[in-house]
């Protein structure tokens, strides 16, 4: 569905390059739903933006459907379309909610019949009444203004939604109801989900595959069962260590990181892990290490190439 090759995205500010994007592969399959997690200005939002057309390509080649995306044209922004993460921000208060839904097909050149027979379909799949449409969005809950997005997102008919913490900003309550919604969407329509998130109990729960992304870089991708069961990279490890356990009988592997995550103007030399990691060796510091096929998982470290890092279980 979507290919990323090398692609970088650096930008100034202030007289300084900042490489919020430094050199990415993914690959994401029709009909699955892709989870890119990471702390926060490790690159997903900028990448989600690249993938949108939002932010400028560096270098590096994207393709979508196995055609070479050059252009941002019509045809591609029908196909891809997105849902943030407050729906409160993202609606626009003055506009009732039947032409916030509306808005996209005439943009596109739709029929008024055609948009009044999509915004009925797509009202009902979301779980809206039929007079929501004469409602403006502060008239809502977070949960239904999520689902006016959602709706949003659908009218178009696209192939591929972005999405970026989807839940985070509902009620706990609410949030199982919108995923149960997102999930029951992609099983009808075939939809193809980019995942944006922090939450690792909503990935391992949601995804079907997984990238963790750190200062710019992938640093393991793999299917999300296998990631979770046996992670691999150091940071992966910390990220998941660093989930809470309901359980109290549980033991746990303490697997903590320290320091902050470097800045993307001035990245350390080598692998950008390096400076945090526990098992570092000389070479981490010196050169950056490739994406390696390992037990179903690609991995980005020299150590565990080496032997010398003994995985979390």
């Amino acid at each position: 569905m979507l290919n990323l090759r090398a692609i970088k995205c650096h930008f100034q500010t202030n007289g300084q390059i900042v490489r919020a994007v430094d050199g990415v592969n993914l690959d994401i399959v029709k009909g699955e739903t892709f989870a890119l997690v990471g702390e926060s200005g490790c690159g997903k939002s900028t990448l989600a933006k690249i993938i949108l057309g939002l932010a400028p390509i560096t270098a590096g080649s994207m393709s979508f459907a196995g055609e070479p995306l050059i252009k941002f044209n019509k045809r591609f922004r029908r196909r891809v379309q997105v849902v943030f993460q407050d729906p409160y921000s993202s609606l626009n208060p003055r506009l009732k909610v039947s032409t916030i839904l509306s808005e996209p097909m005439w943009a596109h050149g739709f029929k008024r019949d055609e948009v009044t027979q999509r915004l009925e379909l797509v009202m009902a799949l979301v779980g809206l009444q039929t007079n929501a449409g004469n409602l403006y969005p502060h008239e809502f809950s977070g949960g239904q203004r999520q689902r006016i997005a959602i709706a949003r997102a659908l009218m178009l008919a696209p192939e591929l939604i972005l999405l970026d913490e989807p839940i985070s900003a509902l009620d706990v309550s609410i949030r199982a109801q919108i995923l149960n919604l997102l999930q029951d969407l992609q099983d009808e329509l075939n939809i193809t989900y980019l995942l944006i998130a922090h939450d690792l109990a909503l990935v391992q729960h949601a995804s079907d595959r997984v990238a963790v992304m750190y200062l710019g870089r992938i640093v393991e991708t793999g299917p999300t069962e296998k990631i979770f069961a046996s992670p691999q990279h150091p940071y992966t490890q910390a990220l998941i260590s660093a989930v809470p356990e309901p359980d109290p009988t549980i033991a746990r592997n303490s697997n903590l990181i320290r320091g902050e995550v470097a800045s993307a103007i001035e990245p350390p030399t080598g692998c950008h892990f390096h400076p945090r990691c526990p098992h570092k060796i000389d070479r981490c510091t010196k050169e950056s290490p490739p994406l390696v096929a390992r037990e179903q998982v690609q991995v980005s470290c020299w150590v565990i190439g080496s032997g010398d890092l003994n995985v979390a279980k």
